[in-house]
């Protein structure tokens, strides 16, 4: 059987109203300002890796970061630390109305913002995403297991992305020396006060001769990006250690 590469695509038929508009421009500078004091609260004291990212720019002009959905606070951080030195970094928000705030706080901190879901907006997302890559040379952030899950699993659209762009992936992770975990993919929400590793991997190019559409192929390569971040984590834990 051949396997599924892009969902199919689905909307959300909510639509955003004047009352839900005014919420969002309140709640918009609050959660910016939280995002920031948690980050500010906590040290970034190891980067491995770090010549990783500046080698693929150097080979390309964007690249696709990838890590787990459960990563996003403080690999994102990172990233977003790098807009500045000339990344022009993008994320993937939710099409919804619920996506608006996320939306808003992304282009407040720096990056470009990509309106659509994996699970909605498949085949849309994905289109969009290649024409940041290539086009206006923005590298867009993959969280391969999100947003619903199964969590560590290394869902297709990234690898097609990255093969049909020629644009490498880079992975990445990050640890915390004290957090909460939560949620379907036990996300990492570091305490106050904590100490942050992040690690960073080598590039990953999938070459156009790739038979992704070949069951056992795509498989391969999934379990071979999974066994990267599983490995980076551990990295991560380690700098800490």
């Amino acid at each position: 059987m051949k396997p599924e590469i892009l969902p199919e695509e689905r909307v959300s038929r909510r639509r955003l109203t004047p009352l839900r508009k005014v919420a969002y421009a309140l709640a918009t500078p609050l959660a910016l300002l939280l995002i920031r004091a948690w980050w500010r609260s906590c040290r970034i004291v190891s980067v491995t890796g770090a010549q990783h990212l500046e080698a693929a720019l150097a080979a390309a002009p964007s690249l696709l970061p990838c890590y787990w959905h459960q990563h996003e606070l403080f690999c994102a951080r990172y990233l977003l630390l790098q807009v500045p030195k000339g990344l022009k970094l993008g994320f993937l928000v939710s099409p919804s109305v619920d996506g608006e705030v996320p939306a808003a706080i992304a282009r407040r901190l720096g990056a470009q913002v990509i309106r659509g879901s994996s699970t909605r907006t498949g085949a849309k997302a994905l289109r969009d995403y290649y024409q940041l890559l290539v086009n206006e040379n923005v590298s867009p952030v993959i969280t391969p297991d999100g947003p619903t899950g199964p969590p560590h699993r290394f869902k297709p659209g990234g690898l097609l992305l990255a093969q049909i762009s020629g644009r490498p992936l880079l992975p990445m992770a990050f640890a915390a020396s004290s957090a909460w975990h939560f949620g379907w993919d036990d996300f990492v929400l570091p305490r106050p006060g904590s100490r942050i590793a992040i690690a960073i991997g080598a590039p990953v190019k999938v070459d156009r001769s790739v038979a992704l559409s070949q069951g056992e192929v795509l498989e391969q390569w999934q379990q071979r990006l999974e066994r990267e971040l599983a490995s980076l984590s551990q990295a991560a834990q380690a700098a800490l250690a």
